[in-house]
């Protein structure tokens, strides 16, 4: 059954027969008012069993090569009416493709090819028949409809392409998701509005497990580029995501309540953290990624919300960032509710020009409140940092009056001062409420 949910204003409903066509009976008050909200439900199924990740990585390779084994069902999107002229909105005829693929009862794949399609919000819904992971091969350029009224009013905005309740996904290919962001980004600047609505993420993926993406682009994603939430087993690599550094709120990859997520191998230049990790986020390995413009990689905001749950094992390695506003970060609020960050290790980072190297900011978002954070942070391994920093504190370490910092351990940090001439600062570290063991080198030199 796919479902049309529209807020304040009943449009139009589809028929389930797939047409040339998708009937899209918008006039132009409605266009103002109304957001597309395209999904499906299926009814309860068994799911894939136990996931192989070697033969579903392989099987992502294969699917970016262009190799398809013969007992895969192909479901094309121009075969469900998609227009590959760019003007047509293809929404409804990617809802049907998806679900032709996901309720088929073998080995299926739905495919978006060579062309330029345009879609608005779409919620492609699990759980799927298939006995093994689904694959979409995206080859093509997919565009999002660039208005904010497709995606809601006032705080109910939707994400634009949504994964739900999936088991065994694989998404690969060439293609390119283009958020079209540019002409809602000068409206919606978060850092200026505490309150502000957070806009549509580019690919949203929630109670997704066994996942693989692979080869794709993302370019001037609205909001996020990639989002998780509560899913787990869960690798990611060989990605672009790209959008200016003057972008707000663009970052690449952000997860919460996600376990066994890896991200590797990728470039991500954004307008805000290159990948972000809040609430919830365990067993989290990010490696042989690049990262700039952006705010780097962040564990945080922490302690936003009354309840959060713990993050843990979290392992950033073999990492280069280029121009960043900060490297390495650990970020909570002035919370009242307890929550911990532990078991966090930075290894092997390559900086150039970043101007907060390593920082631990427990002051974040609200500096005047004498409410100190309740988020313990403890055992966070800093291992072979080096490169340059524009600014005199390359390692700033604030954490919490109530809850000091626990077992941070320097090892061989070697960065050097690449600012401004003129600023006759030393160059140095700042640590308050931290308990800091140092080996090896240390530039700058250790807290005293």
């Amino acid at each position: 059954m796919a479902i049309l949910v529209l807020q304040n204003i009943a449009l139009v409903s589809y028929s389930m027969t797939p047409s040339p066509v998708a009937t899209m009976a918008f006039d132009t008050i409605s266009r103002i008012s109304a957001v597309l909200l395209l999904c499906l439900v299926f009814c309860g199924c068994e799911g894939i069993g136990t996931f192989n990740e070697a033969e579903a990585l392989a099987k992502a390779i294969d699917v970016a090569l262009g190799k398809v084994n013969p007992d895969v069902k192909v479901f094309n999107v121009l075969e469900y009416g998609a227009k590959a002229d760019g003007t047509t909105d293809s929404s409804i005829n990617f809802i049907r493709t998806f679900k032709a693929a996901c309720n088929f009862n073998g080995n299926a794949m739905m495919v978006i090819p060579e062309g330029n399609f345009l879609i608005g919000p779409v919620i492609f819904s699990g759980p799927c028949l298939n006995p093994s992971s689904l694959i979409i091969q995206a080859n093509g350029m997919v565009k999002a409809q660039a208005g904010l009224s497709y995606y809601g009013v006032g705080g109910d905005i939707s994400d634009w392409i949504t994964f739900l309740g999936i088991d065994g996904l694989i998404l690969s290919g060439k293609g390119t998701f283009h958020g079209q962001g540019a002409e809602v980004w000068k409206n919606h600047d978060c850092g200026n509005q505490p309150n502000c609505v957070r806009l549509p993420a580019t690919l949203k993926f929630i109670r997704v497990n066994n996942a693989i993406i692979h080869g794709i682009k993302t370019i001037d994603s609205k909001g996020f580029h990639v989002m998780i939430s509560n899913s787990q087993n869960f690798e990611l690599f060989n990605l672009d995501l790209q959008a200016p550094g003057s972008s707000p709120n663009t970052d690449g990859i952000h997860m919460s309540k996600s376990n066994q997520v890896k991200i590797s191998d990728s470039v991500i230049a954004t307008g805000d953290d290159c990948v972000s990790m809040i609430q919830g986020s365990t067993n989290i390995t990010i490696e042989k990624v690049t990262c700039g413009p952006g705010h780097g990689f962040s564990i945080g905001s922490l302690g936003h919300y009354d309840v959060e749950a713990d993050v843990s094992g979290i392992t950033v390695q073999n990492c280069s960032l280029y121009g960043t506003d900060n490297g390495v970060r650990i970020k909570t609020y002035k919370s009242e509710t307890p929550s911990k960050a532990s078991g966090i290790v930075f290894r092997d980072i390559i900086m150039t020009r970043v101007r907060n190297p390593i920082i631990i900011d427990q002051e974040y978002g609200n500096r005047q409140s004498s409410q100190p954070s309740k988020v313990s942070i403890s055992d966070v391994q800093y291992e072979n940092i080096r490169g340059t920093s524009t600014s005199k504190i390359a390692v700033l370490l604030l954490c919490s009056t109530s809850n000091p910092c626990q077992g941070i351990n320097m090892n061989n940090v070697n960065l050097e001062y690449d600012g401004p001439p003129m600023d006759k600062l030393p160059f140095s570290s700042s640590c308050s409420n931290a308990k800091v063991a140092y080996v090896g080198s240390q530039s700058p030199p250790a807290c005293p």
